[in-house]
């Protein structure tokens, strides 16, 4: 079935994507939070979604970031991505759905930022990765500097641009025609490269990063390792049959053993639907893991903030994501000695931005440390002195996308962020990160990083809220039985 077959046979079932209509099971958090956590819960959603209406503009954009270090109402940045626009998209149906905003303000606010979306430039049904917010002109040159903007087309930013839009579509069923003209033309094999048995090094079965429209030239690499937020995009394309499911088997565990990467692997081969796959798994800390790339939080746990991966595969998934979580934790409070936890891609309390992670959680040799200085690990060798870890940056988020698996151990850091840095604005949630060592707080808030804590607090107080479009049609017939197939040797 090719994708506008796919569309238009949705929009025939049009009613069972209805929120009035479909009852999908609540996904179950693996550690229950507990009633008393409720309001404070409530609290932090209520002030982050003020965030995300003081980055929309006019337009119907979320901007990409506000500054709130001065005494007025926060500053909006120039620039939006596709990323950000999702964010403001799901944000508003979590707030209507917990009750901060009406029905009524909901609809009025995705009709607007539907609008602004169908103005925007696209190439091949996608989206371009930089626009102003307050007009939906592409953007060619940096807001406050003029350096010059290639424009690109990012997979996976446009993958959490078409989550926002099938949220909105569920959320909203006046919108869901537009919606779906929209997605039309948005095929996730643009982005592919077929599997080729004879050279898998040119014919991966992958994902490009992107393209570059001017010159069509497709980016020198593909997103190879499975447990990384591309896999979004993964799961849309074969959700809706523009991908075949065998794209899943193509991705990768860890790197094969014969391959340079942060620790020696160990697993076995198998035979997934007739793909042989390196099932592999590195050790943290005596825990089988599967890595991510750089060994941040949201490479991880950002994309089941919507797909129940857990849930779909729990000795796998599940496993991995609980393990990962704790290998975070114990990197914050006892490798490197900061008191506190949670790393993940933040901006820099002292400006700019940078990856942030735990390095030993990563396949990258030297991947995203948990620190501006970037001390990094070695596999095998003596961990570096706390004293070695000089400005470490935990940010809020990580906090948040961690709530399933650690819920008393994250209201706690959270907490803490507030208490000892002030890093809570009282009406707009928190800050974007705490330079733990010094008490820098950044004076910015990011529409990734806010949306990403409105999807977990929704998931933590409704769960199932945001997951209705990634738990039925191709995501429950074809994404799922792959999920339960899964078998991480974990």
């Amino acid at each position: 079935m090719d994708r506008r077959t796919f569309l238009t046979a949705a929009g025939a079932g049009a009613a069972a994507l209805s929120l009035g209509v479909v009852s999908a099971p609540a996904a179950r958090a693996a550690h229950p939070l507990h009633a008393f956590d409720t309001p404070q819960l409530l609290h932090w959603f209520r002030d982050t979604y003020r965030s995300i209406e003081a980055m929309t503009t006019e337009f119907g954009l979320a901007t990409d970031k506000i500054d709130v270090s001065g005494p007025g109402a926060p500053v909006q940045s120039r620039q939006t991505s596709p990323t950000n626009i999702g964010c403001g998209l799901w944000s508003t149906v979590a707030a209507a759905g917990l009750g901060v905003i009406s029905e009524s303000a909901m609809r009025r606010q995705l009709t607007r930022t539907v609008a602004a979306v169908e103005k925007l430039e696209r190439h091949h049904g996608f989206w371009l990765n930089w626009y102003d917010a307050h007009d939906g002109s592409v953007l060619t040159e940096w807001p406050g500097t003029g350096d010059p903007v290639r424009p690109f087309l990012s997979s996976v930013d446009n993958a959490w641009l078409v989550t926002g839009l099938r949220i909105a579509a569920d959320a909203e069923p006046s919108l869901r025609p537009r919606i779906q003209r929209i997605l039309a033309a948005a095929d996730w094999s643009y982005y592919y490269t077929p599997y080729d048995p004879t050279d898998p090094v040119a014919g991966p079965g992958q994902l490009r990063g992107g393209f570059w429209p001017d010159t069509e030239q497709p980016t020198g690499h593909h997103y190879g390792a499975l447990n990384t937020e591309p896999r979004m995009a993964s799961y849309l394309g074969i959700a809706d049959g523009s991908l075949p499911s065998d794209h899943y088997w193509h991705l990768l565990r860890t790197l094969l053993p014969e391959h340079g990467q942060e620790q020696s692997p160990q697993g076995s081969y198998a035979t997934m639907d007739g793909v042989r796959v390196w099932q592999g798994h590195y050790t943290h800390r005596g825990r089988k893991i599967v890595p991510t790339w750089g060994g941040s939080m949201f490479e991880a746990l950002m994309v089941p903030l919507f797909v129940p991966e857990a849930e779909w595969s729990p000795r796998s998934w599940g496993r991995t994501h609980q393990r990962y979580v704790r290998g975070q934790i114990e990197h914050g409070m006892a490798e490197a000695g900061y008191g506190y936890w949670g790393f993940s891609p933040a901006d820099i309390p002292e400006g700019g931005y940078q990856e942030y992670g735990v390095d030993a959680l990563g396949m990258q040799v030297d991947g995203y440390a948990s620190n501006t200085d970037r001390t990094h690990t070695t596999d095998g060798a003596p961990l570096p002195p706390p004293s070695a870890f000089t400005n470490g940056v935990v940010t809020p988020h990580a906090s948040f996308l961690a709530l399933p698996y650690a819920p008393r151990e994250a209201v706690a850091n959270l907490r803490a962020l507030d208490r000892d840095f002030g890093a809570y604005h009282e009406g707009l949630g928190f800050r974007d990160s705490v330079n733990v060592g010094t008490g820098r707080v950044s004076d910015f808030m990011l529409a990734l990083d806010q949306g990403m804590i409105m999807a977990a607090l929704a998931q933590a107080i409704r769960p199932g809220l945001l997951q209705r479009p990634f738990r039925t049609g191709g995501f429950h017939a074809r994404v799922r039985p792959l999920l339960a197939k899964e078998r991480f040797g974990i």
